[in-house]
C-alpha cells in the first residue's frame, strides 16, 4: 500500500500517521514512513529515539551536490534531472522494528536562490519510493500534496485527509481533494479526528457527504499527554488504538 496523509495544520495529521505506522508495524508489515511536512516531527510521534537528530534530506547539501551536481541555493548552471536515489531509503532512514523513516524537509522559497537541486532530488526520491518500493509507504504530507506529481499520483493507493469537526478543516479537505483531482489522484478518503461524540461524527458526515469516511479517532487527553511527555500515542492506553486497528482493517 502507498498512502499519503494530508490535512489542515493542527488537525492531528501526524498523530494519525504515527498510529497508522505503528499499527502496521505491529501486524508485521515493513513500513517506509516519510515525513514530508517540515513543520511536523513524525519520528518523535512514531517513538523513534533521538528523533530530533534526524537530518532532513533537503539539508544534506553534500548529498544534493553529489547526486545533482549542483550546489543547493546556486543560481544558473546545469544539474541532473534524474539523480540516483534508489539507495537512499535504506542508507538514510532511521529504523525501529519493521519501520524505516525518512525526513524530506522543506525547500526554501522566495529569496532563497535556485531551489531546483533540492526539489529535484526530493521529487525523484518520492517518485522512486511510490513507484518502486515494495514496503507499505505512509507519507505525512503538508496541508496539500506538494511532493506528489502526475507520475506518482497514479501509484498512490489512498490519499487520506485528516479532518476535525470545524468549518476550516472541512474547507481544507475540499481544497486538497481539488488539488488531488488535478493530478488524477481520485482515491480520496477522510479520517475524523478529535471526535467528542456522536454529534461531531454527524457534523462531519453532514458536511462531507461525498467523501469516503474511513473512521473516527476520539478526542482523548491521553494523546495530548503523550505529546507533552514525548511519547508515541501508540504507547499510551487510549481508545484511539482500537479505532486505528479498525481503520487499518478497512484499508
Amino acid at each position: 500500500m502507498k498512502i499519503a496523509v494530508s490535512g489542515k495544520g493542527g488537525v492531528g495529521k501526524t498523530t494519525f500517521s504515527s498510529l497508522l505506522i505503528r499499527a502496521l508495524n505491529e501486524q508485521g508489515k515493513s513500513v517506509l514512513a516519510i515525513d514530508a511536512d517540515p513543520d511536523a516531527n513524525l519520528a518523535a510521534a512514531v517513538g523513534i529515539e533521538n528523533a530530533d537528530k534526524i537530518i532532513p534530506i533537503s539539508e544534506m547539501n553534500d548529498l544534493i551536490f553529489e547526486r545533482t551536481e549542483a550546489r543547493p541555493g546556486t543560481v544558473g548552471g546545469f544539474f541532473k534531472l534524474n539523480p540516483k536515489v534508489d539507495d537512499l531509503p535504506d542508507a538514510l532512514s532511521a529504523k525501529m522494528g519493521n519501520i524505516k523513516l525518512m525526513r524530506l524537509g522543506g525547500v526554501k522559497k522566495g529569496g532563497g536562490g535556485c531551489i531546483c537541486p533540492e526539489s529535484t532530488l526530493l521529487k525523484a526520491l518520492v517518485m522512486h519510493i511510490v513507484l518502486s518500493r515494495d514496503e507499505v509507504v505512509v507519507m505525512d504530507m503538508e496541508a496539500g500534496i506538494e511532493h506528489l506529481g502526475r507520475a506518482t499520483a497514479s501509484a498512490v493507493d489512498k490519499l487520506i485527509i485528516v479532518v476535525e469537526p470545524g468549518r476550516r478543516s472541512i474547507e481544507t479537505a475540499g481544497h486538497i481533494r481539488h488539488l488531488a483531482g488535478e493530478i488524477k489522484l481520485n482515491n480520496v478518503a477522510v479520517i475524523g479526528n478529535k471526535i467528542r461524540g456522536p454529534k461531531d461524527e454527524e457534523f462531519l458526515k453532514k458536511h462531507l457527504p461525498d467523501f469516503e469516511i474511513l473512521g473516527f479517532l476520539p478526542f482523548d487527553d491521553g494523546l495530548i499527554e503523550a505529546d507533552l511527555d514525548g511519547k508515541s500515542p501508540f504507547d499510551v492506553e487510549t481508545p484511539a488504538t482500537a479505532a486505528i486497528l479498525e481503520i487499518v482493517s478497512k484499508l
